[in-house]
């Protein structure tokens, strides 16, 4: 896949120590890998969009072949808008595939352009964490050092004193 666009697309709020590693694998694989952050207005957020590129940025400052982008919408339109030709998905259980099986062929009718979804396995020590999780432990003060990198971390217990 050098020189193919991957999109690896999510809400990211938090940004997790399971977002991150797949960020890392999936730079290996591309010539240019952008990180689209889902304004999802059906979601509430724990973070505004802006707030949560930072995270990445911050966390991802030393990969050079990556670019982080806030969109809305469908993702097959920014998909097909941004020239993208693999988008990467996430599976961490056997029920994620298969909802990501079908948000992938129904993205295939969509997308127009011959892009393609691939997936990446968690690693077994992130296949718990999800950043719902991370939020509600961190709600309740809760220690979530070990889930999500350090920058966000930082940025989490500033937001919350």
């Amino acid at each position: 896949m050098n020189g193919k666009r991957l999109l690896y697309a999510g809400s990211f709020d938090p940004l997790t120590n399971g977002h991150l590693d797949l960020i890392l694998r999936g730079a290996k694989l591309c010539g240019h890998m952008v990180i689209g952050v889902a304004k999802n207005v059906s979601k509430k957020s724990l973070f505004a969009v802006e707030e949560r590129m930072e995270m990445i940025r911050l966390s991802t400052e030393h990969l050079r072949n990556v670019t982080i982008d806030g969109f809305d919408g469908l993702l097959a339109d920014y998909v097909r808008e941004r020239e993208i030709d693999v988008v990467l998905r996430g599976l961490r259980t056997a029920a994620d595939f298969e909802y990501e099986a079908r948000m992938a062929h129904m993205n295939a009718r969509l997308y127009g352009n011959g892009a393609e979804t691939v997936f990446l396995l968690s690693r077994p020590e992130y296949s718990f964490i999800s950043s719902g999780l991370v939020r509600e432990v961190f709600a309740l003060n809760g220690d979530i050092s070990g889930f999500v990198p350090g920058e966000v971390l930082k940025l989490m217990k500033r937001e919350k004193a």
